[in-house]
Order: structure tokens, then C-alpha cells, then sequence
């Protein structure tokens, strides 16, 4: 038992300090706030308990190794020995659970979620498989009971989308779909297709987490905002006014259109929490960036240019490159059964993460 305990006097000073908090009932005035103290008081609280978990494990290893020292009854080593070994196994999971819980959560996790799903190469079948990602995570959000709200989109003339934008809210939506960010790859014979061929088609997918006003500001003097006459495939439902909303954010050039709602406000406020939600995730990107160089990223930052998925139509099959895992449920995953990937992604995540905490645990040690 060579585990290092880390010095956490640190979180215990701010678990007073938070529990402090959360009696004064001034706190409940504010429901923002009681919700980031709630979250954080859970975060140091485990931390707490299972470094205390630890500490009294390492107590009760002391404790055998003195028995099988300097005892002389047979019978009470052998029960020590035995008692031993179980100590053992419950201290591995322990001091490793201890090892991930100092991790810091990614504050992001908790946010409600944009998800911008764009066809890629592929024409026509591009836009058809960037409508079948589409419905996967509205399934998928579905079966978690979150919310979606269409933010905006393009349609395409054969019923899918050239582009779309829509919102999911719920518990921790961000920290389940952050893994989805990337290029997606689909491969089958299109509909289109008379010869039988397997063609291959692309979309990429940006989860971006949602941006409240008070995460990032933006200067009125810093967008250029125009109206313009909506437009559609065609049908009742095309909008004839002039409510569609373009606003162009000049330091970034980022150009942000809505045009789903009737009334130009909504597409307005529709526009602009779509653009609050890419300046964040830009701003967290940089971050990343920053920290790049000390880890290998094995998950990847969601760059779109990754090619994150392979969708085989032919062989019901679906591989995530990012960590080599293949399954042969393409028909599930598709009706938004997206949980395997996720668990697997988010395991990755944490190993790669643990390995860089030991590495800096080791460094601080020696």
C-alpha cells in the first residue's frame, strides 16, 4: 500500500466554507448559486469520505501486519492473513476512486446543451444521414427525459438537413454528449443508388454547451444584426415574413442565422444564445490548447475534422476510432441506444485523466 495520500486540507477548509454557505438563508435567494454550491458541496463531500475511507483502511493495515508480525496463535494469523487480502482488493477500488473524485469536474457538465449537426461530403445522402444523427439524439434525449428545442436548420430537398441546430435540456446533458463532437462517417448503398454500390458520406457534429450572459458578454457594438425574408423547401409552412435573424460577431466573425421562429424577437434571442453557446466553446477550446502540450489527448477535443464514428450500413456495424470499440448494433444505436459508446468514452477520458494525475502525484512526491 504505496498510495500517496494527497493533502486535501485544502478541500476540507472549502467544504466548511460551503456548508457555511448553504445555512445562511440568504444563499436561497439565489437559485443559481444554491445549485453550484449543491453540486460542489457533493463533489468535496466524496472526496472527503473517501479519503477518510483510506486513512481508516491504511489504520486497519497496520493493525493486521502487527498481528502477523508478532502474534503466536496460528488460527488468528491465518484470520489476519485472510482479513489481509479483502483489505487489499477494497483498498485498490478505494484509493483509486480517491484518485479519479480529485479529478476537478469539467463545469461544463451540468450545462444544457446545443448540438449543430452539418452534412459534410456526400451531397444529397450527406444531408439524409446529418436528418438520421439527428433523430438518434432526439431519441437518445428521449430516453433520458431531457427537453429538445429546435434552434434553426436548412432542409434539404430529399428530407434531410443540410444543417441543424437544436437544444437538449436536462440533468448533466453535456457531460453525456461532449464525446459526440466530431466527424461522423457513414457507409451504404443511398436510395439513390441503381447499381447497389456502397457510397460514403460524412457529417460533422459541435456539442456546445449552453452560455448564459453572465459566462460570456456580448457588446452591442460587437454584432451586426440583419433581417431578411425566410426561406424553405417549399409547403405551408415557409415563413413570408421578414423575420429571419442574421447577426455576425465581429472580433471572431462568427455569423449565426435563425429563421425557425415567425417572430423576429425569438429568432433574435434564438441566434443570439446559439452564439453565446460557440464564443463559450471556442473559449474552452483555447483553454484546452493551453494544456495540450503536457497530455495525450486520446479522446480529442471535438475538433470537427476529427473522424470520430464509422456508421456500416452493409454489416450493422458502428466503430468509435477515438478508442477502437466496434459493436454490431447499428439499428439500436441509430433508435438512439448511444450508451455503450458513451461509457466507453467516458472511461477512456478518466484513464487518460488518472495517468496524468498519478504522473503529477509522483512529480509533487519525489
Amino acid at each position: 500500500m504505496s498510495f500517496v495520500l494527497p493533502d486535501i486540507a485544502p478541500i476540507r477548509q472549502r467544504l466548511e466554507a460551503v456548508n457555511t454557505q448553504l445555512s445562511d438563508p440568504e444563499t436561497f435567494k439565489n437559485n443559481q448559486l444554491v445549485s453550484g454550491l449543491s453540486r460542489e458541496h457533493q463533489y468535496l463531500s466524496k472526496i472527503t469520505s473517501l479519503y477518510d475511507d483510506v486513512l481508516k483502511m491504511q489504520h486497519e493495515q497496520k493493525g493486521l501486519e502487527e498481528i502477523l508480525t508478532h502474534s503466536a496463535e496460528e488460527d488468528l494469523k491465518a484470520l489476519a492473513f485472510q482479513e489481509k487480502e479483502q483489505l487489499a482488493q477494497r483498498y485498490q477500488t478505494t484509493q483509486r476512486a480517491l484518485r479519479l473524485a480529485m479529478i476537478p469536474p469539467d463545469p461544463s457538465d451540468s450545462r444544457n446543451t446545443i448540438l449543430e449537426i452539418r452534412a459534410g461530403t456526400g451531397g444529397e445522402e450527406a444531408a439524409l444521414f446529418a436528418g438520421d444523427l439527428y433523430r438518434m439524439y432526439i431519441r437518445f434525449a428521449e430516453e433520458h427525459g431531457w427537453k429538445t428545442e429546435l434552434m434553426g436548420s436548412h432542409p434539404s430537398e430529399s428530407g434531410g438537413f443540410k444543417e441543424i441546430s437544436f437544444l437538449i435540456s436536462g440533468d448533466n446533458v453535456y457531460k453525456a454528449l461532449k464525446y459526440e463532437s466530431g466527424g461522423h462517417r457513414v457507409q451504404r448503398v443511398p436510395i439513390t443508388e441503381t447499381n447497389g454500390r456502397i457510397h460514403t458520406s460524412s457529417a460533422t457534429v459541435a456539442v456546445l454547451p449552453e452560455a448564459q450572459e453572465v459566462d460570456i458578454a456580448i457588446a452591442p457594438e460587437d454584432i451586426e444584426i440583419s433581417v431578411c425574408r425566410a426561406s424553405g423547401p417549399g409547403g405551408q409552412g415557409v415563413n413570408t415574413t421578414d423575420s429571419a435573424v442574421q447577426i455576425l460577431h465581429k472580433p471572431t466573425g462568427l455569423i449565426v442565422t435563425c429563421a425557425d421562429e415567425r417572430s423576429q424577437q425569438k429568432n433574435k434571442l434564438k441566434a443570439l444564445q446559439v452564439l453565446r453557446a460557440r464564443l463559450l466553446k471556442q473559449k474552452e477550446d483555447e483553454e484546452r490548447e493551453k494544456y495540450a502540450a503536457f497530455r495525450k489527448q486520446q479522446i480529442g477535443s471535438g475538433d470537427r475534422s476529427d473522424r470520430v464514428r464509422t456508421y456500416n450500413f452493409t454489416q450493422n456495424r458502428v466503430t468509435d476510432h477515438r478508442i477502437g470499440l466496434t459493436l454490431y448494433n447499428l439499428d439500436r444505436v441509430l433508435e438512439g441506444d448511444l450508451t455503450a459508446f458513451i461509457n466507453a468514452l467516458e472511461q477512456a477520458d478518466q484513464e487518460e485523466k488518472l495517468a496524468s494525475f498519478l504522473t503529477q502525484n509522483c512529480q509533487s512526491s519525489a
